[in-house]
């Protein structure tokens, strides 16, 4: 009796533990934007990937427009693993304490996503990516948003139209830099809050790609839009080191596969995106969109570089000169 009933007590703990064994892996993935977005979209897509790569062992389970975690959350959540996964923007890294990352920040830094894909995609990104594993995170990719323009309630057409203004930015020193060189005044707010912020005048205006403009109805809400292309938004697409780390190689290499091709998807998504979302944002009528001529461009070119500069104590000269060998660029010659 007390054999069969031992025996019987094993078969229950082999049960339980292949019934256990066949639960999925859950990965929740926290991010603040739509998903309509091109983050939004790609996350989606790793989601079908990462089910289709792994046979059904790893469940993504999305969650987007801050439902789970607000920007200022979310990175506090991931290192306590109570998320596994998040892709915030570049921005972010600097008040973790890894500054290098503000790099992306400086304007104008990039000229196209040629010159920024040299870069993300290169051995900088990888280094850059390699200083967040001490703080419990792991880097596994970086996918595009796109290109920033700046919108007001009044015509952009020089850097002086920006003077006095209230412009809400991400919470980074570098932007609050890039926006006091124009004579603007930056105001550090949270993304969710933004479009109330421009309809009540808490602020005047903003900086974005126009995937983000379009698709939080801030163009219902700013009568000017000028395409300065002067920043990259991009994100960085990170796990909880520990949590990653402690899943089988197999499965591993399977969700890195999935990152590879989601990464494809999403800067390919970001750049389409952000044509489609111009075109409606004109067809709206709500918003006069202005192109700068190439001397307008020079001219915002010429006030923000120099931003450049004055950030090396803080980003670190080294990595700067370093994107400038991949891009080619040279401040000197503006």
């Amino acid at each position: 009796m007390k054999m069969s009933s031992l025996l019987f007590g094993l078969m229950t703990c082999v049960l339980s533990a292949t019934a256990f064994a066949q639960q999925p892996i859950v990965i929740k993935f926290s991010h603040v934007v739509a998903k309509d977005t091109p983050k939004g979209l790609a996350a989606e897509y790793f989601a079908k990937k990462a089910d289709e790569l792994t046979k059904g062992k790893v469940k993504v389970e999305v969650y987007a427009n801050s439902t789970l975690y607000k920007d200022k959350e979310e990175m506090e959540a991931l290192q306590l693993g109570a998320v596994q996964m998040l892709a915030p923007s570049l921005a972010k890294f600097g008040p973790l304490g890894v500054k290098e990352f503000e790099v992306f920040d400086l304007p104008y830094i990039f000229d196209d996503y040629n010159d920024l894909h040299k870069v993300t995609q290169g051995p900088v990104g990888q280094q850059l990516l390699s200083k967040l594993e001490p703080k419990g995170i792991r880097g596994l990719a970086y996918w595009d948003n796109g290109f920033k323009s700046f919108s007001l309630n009044s015509p952009i057409k020089a850097p002086a139209d920006l003077k006095g203004k209230k412009m809400r930015i991400q919470s980074s020193k570098v932007l609050e830099e890039q926006m006091r060189a124009l004579g603007a005044l930056p105001q550090v707010m949270a993304f969710s809050e933004v479009y109330q912020a421009l309809q009540t005048g808490v602020v005047d205006g903003t900086e974005n790609p126009i995937s983000n403009l379009y698709t939080q109805k801030m163009h219902e809400v700013q009568k000017h839009l000028t395409i300065t292309d002067h920043g990259y938004l991009g994100y960085a697409v990170i796990v909880n080191k520990k949590f990653w780390d402690g899943l089988p190689a197999d499965v591993r290499g399977q969700l890195e596969t999935a990152m590879k091709e989601s990464t494809a998807y999403a800067n390919k998504m970001a750049k389409e995106q952000n044509d489609k979302d111009l075109e409606s944002v004109k067809k709206s009528g709500k918003t006069t969109v202005y192109v700068p001529t190439k001397e307008e461009r020079m001219a915002f070119k010429k006030v923000l570089v120099p931003v450049h500069q004055k950030m090396e104590s803080r980003i670190g000269k080294e990595i700067i000169q370093n994107v400038y060998k991949e891009t080619g660029f040279d401040p000197n010659s503006l």
